[in-house]
């Protein structure tokens, strides 16, 4: 596996086979993984198809794995950084960390998708398209 990312809050691995192993530490390490779970489940149920998919979610470590959505994107222009996640307000999720950090490019579709939804919030049906 090879390691793609390694902070305070969280440690990431890619596998050969595709998968993204996302371990949890640090400060409020369970919240954060529950929201994420919560959230990646919700955007499932709504058909969004740019973010990753939830394989496991394991809450003994805390850890998820999930599908991976292509390379971490060096550059984009803030109007269509704003588009992107602006479209994730659709699905009726704001992601709250909308950084290019947490934009990543999918080469089989051409396609920019999402990742890292541990601070998202969910937003009350009546607001969400």
């Amino acid at each position: 596996m090879l390691k793609v990312k390694d902070t305070l809050r969280a440690t990431v691995h890619l596998a050969f086979d595709g998968r993204v192993f996302k371990a949890y530490h640090g400060p409020d390490a369970a919240t954060r993984f529950a929201n994420e779970v919560r959230v990646l489940k919700h955007l499932e149920a709504r058909g969004c198809d740019f973010v990753p998919r939830l394989l496991e979610a394991d809450e003994t470590i805390p850890r998820i794995i999930t599908t991976n959505c292509g390379q971490r994107v060096e550059r984009l222009d803030d109007k269509r950084c704003a588009e992107i996640f602006g479209e994730l307000e659709k699905f009726g999720v704001r992601h709250d960390d909308p950084d290019i950090r947490n934009v990543t490019y999918r080469l089989r579709d051409g396609r920019f998708c999402l990742i890292d939804f541990e601070f998202a919030t969910i937003l009350p049906e009546n607001n969400s398209a």
